[in-house]
């Protein structure tokens, strides 16, 4: 018997297609092996299986297959939280890119900002938008053809954009949550972190310090 869809993911799939992204989205080509795999993917996690079963390596499949795939899914979704909030994050509300008084990001993108350096918040997420964007777009990091290896760069680009994705998380749960939850957006925003923390954990992709911001509201939500 197929798995009914789950109402909760029903809910997320909804507010998703609003669309409100703070950056363009990034689509696959159709008739992509990413493409199949991106609908794969997207279909599993709405068919009710657990998030912990979602976010496992599919049989047969390449391990940076599957991570290219959810770079950009989740590049997608961060981008339309951020944008659900971006117009309350100002340079007069976020001076810098912090997560409380304990965390504070500083941005470093070895071309124009070769040393690292305090920015405002929205001015991080933007730069780091385009960075993601530069680098998943350079077909010499992450190709396109199924014929051409991934080359040895690739995973830690992968993990260095999951971490600093997971940056924004941060910053959007401390200090514009109470904007997220005005907007009815409780439920999807947490379940999309539940996916990304669930991903990244089942691949190591991030390192567990960088995760220690929202140890306690993980543990309460996912754990």
């Amino acid at each position: 018997m197929a798995a009914k869809p789950n109402k909760q993911n029903k809910g997320l799939s909804h507010f998703f297609a609003k669309d409100k992204t703070f950056r363009p989205k990034k689509k696959f080509r159709e008739g992509t092996l990413r493409h199949e795999l991106h609908k794969h993917a997207k279909a599993t996690l709405h068919s009710g299986i657990s998030l912990q079963d979602c976010v496992k390596l599919p049989p047969g499949e390449d391990p940076n297959d599957w991570v290219a795939v959810h770079v950009v899914d989740f590049f997608n979704r961060v981008n339309l939280i951020y944008g659900t909030v971006s117009e309350y994050c100002t340079d007069a509300t976020c001076p810098t890119m912090s997560g409380g008084p304990k965390y504070e990001y500083f941005w470093c993108d070895g071309d124009k900002y070769k040393k690292p350096a305090a920015v405002p918040a929205r001015m991080y997420v933007a730069l780091l938008m385009d960075w993601i964007e530069n680098i998943i777009n350079n077909e010499d990091i992450f190709p396109v053809d199924k014929d051409v290896p991934f080359p040895k760069v690739f995973l830690p680009s992968a993990k260095k954009i999951l971490t600093r994705l997971f940056r924004v998380f941060v910053h959007v749960y401390i200090h514009h949550f109470d904007k997220v939850q005005t907007l009815g957006a409780e439920a999807h925003v947490n379940q999309c972190y539940k996916h990304f923390y669930y991903f990244v954990t089942e691949h190591k992709l991030v390192e567990p310090k960088e995760l220690e911001p929202l140890k306690i509201m993980t543990e309460k939500i996912c754990l």
